[in-house]
């Protein structure tokens, strides 16, 4: 008597070579960015009023040129407060982080959700061509997850 299995079709090794659940799938599209010359006022009270705690840095040609986040805005004040200078005296230019990290669009979200865990970063920009294409957080990876539930991740 034979031995029968309950497992059902093996998959093809074809679809193996696709990348399921890309980055790109779900990364955030419509962003706000920064200017390098915006004033570090102006970017707290955006992120204040839209509830992000950081964005992309920009130049005119959407290219990345840095990322500035809550921790560094909070370093700006503590900075200014300490030579009792006015809050909106520095620019972005000056406080944001300039050696960012990107993840390519292809990569598949259980591999950038090992990389968050590796970098310990809240956001990752993803750049194609040199320009700003789109941004994964943190939470876009729990979103992701939790849409595809039903999905076997295998």
């Amino acid at each position: 008597m034979g031995i029968k299995s309950f497992q059902g079709p093996r998959m093809s090794q074809s679809s193996r070579d696709e990348i399921p659940f890309k980055v790109s799938d779900f990364m955030t599209k419509k962003l706000i960015t920064f200017k390098p010359e915006q004033s570090m006022k102006e970017v707290i009270e955006i992120l204040i009023s839209n509830k992000i705690s950081g964005g992309p840095v920009v130049n005119e040609d959407n290219e990345l040129i840095g990322v500035i986040s809550e921790g560094d805005c909070i370093s700006h004040i503590s900075k200014s407060r300490y030579y009792n200078m006015p809050l909106d005296d520095g620019k972005v230019e000056q406080s944001m982080i300039k050696d960012v990290e990107t993840i390519n669009g292809d990569m598949n979200i259980f591999d950038a959700a090992n990389k968050f865990l590796e970098a310990k970063r809240r956001r990752f920009p993803i750049v194609e061509n040199g320009k700003l294409v789109g941004q994964i957080s943190q939470k876009d990876i729990l979103i992701a997850t939790m849409n595809l539930k039903t999905e076997n991740w295998k």
